[in-house]
């Protein structure tokens, strides 16, 4: 007699920064990398020579970047080895958090605003 064994198994991960244990499927069913409340990530996967990396450092959420099709995308810096990377943006992830980075620029611009009425 065979047994089969019937229990659903769940890819998860723990954040390396906000210690919360995230689903590697987004609600959408898109696969996720990083956590969907503090966005960030950790360095598994080596984006320049392919394959898994060997750093396992902490990927830090650093900007949002907009494709030309409207799709936004989730910057990640390595704390460790300074290595960037981008992923799509999931439908749970903070909002909050999305849109401070996405405004950071102009609320923060690297000049002072004075300067634009002068030209």
């Amino acid at each position: 007699m065979s047994s089969t064994n019937n229990t659903l198994k769940i890819d998860t991960f723990t954040c390396a920064w906000c210690g919360l244990t995230v689903t590697t499927f987004a609600a959408d069913g898109t696969r996720r990398n990083h956590c969907p409340s503090c966005l960030h990530s950790q360095h598994v996967s080596d984006h320049v020579e392919g394959g898994p990396s060997h750093c396992h450092g902490r990927m830090t959420p650093i900007a949002i970047a907009v494709l030309r099709t409207g799709d936004w995308m989730l910057v990640h810096r390595c704390v460790r080895c300074d290595e960037l990377t981008s992923h799509p943006v999931c439908a749970d992830d903070n909002q909050l958090i999305l849109m401070r980075m996405a405004v950071r620029p102009l609320a923060q611009p690297p000049f002072p605003l004075e300067a634009l009425g002068s030209l």
